[in-house]
């Protein structure tokens, strides 16, 4: 896959992953508080970059693995 392409993946599928994530985790430590939608927020926007990057660098291994896995049970 091309780098412009596994990049563009690793952003919109962590993108999703990551809202709902910290969504879940913040309502769970927090629940219903008056400031939940900043404090999730914030969770948000530290760790989508993060999980991003790792996307992006991780691809070309889990991809491999993946395929491996399959053969292996196939």
């Amino acid at each position: 896959m091309p780098a412009k392409a596994r990049m563009i993946l690793a952003t919109v599928m962590s993108a999703m992953m990551v809202f709902m994530v910290t969504l879940v985790v913040t309502y769970v430590n927090l629940g219903p508080a008056p400031d939940f939608l900043l404090r999730w927020a914030k969770a948000y926007f530290i760790a989508w970059p993060v999980a991003a990057t790792t996307g992006f660098l991780v691809f070309p291994l889990a991809r491999r693995a993946t395929d491996e896995i399959v053969r292996l049970i196939g």
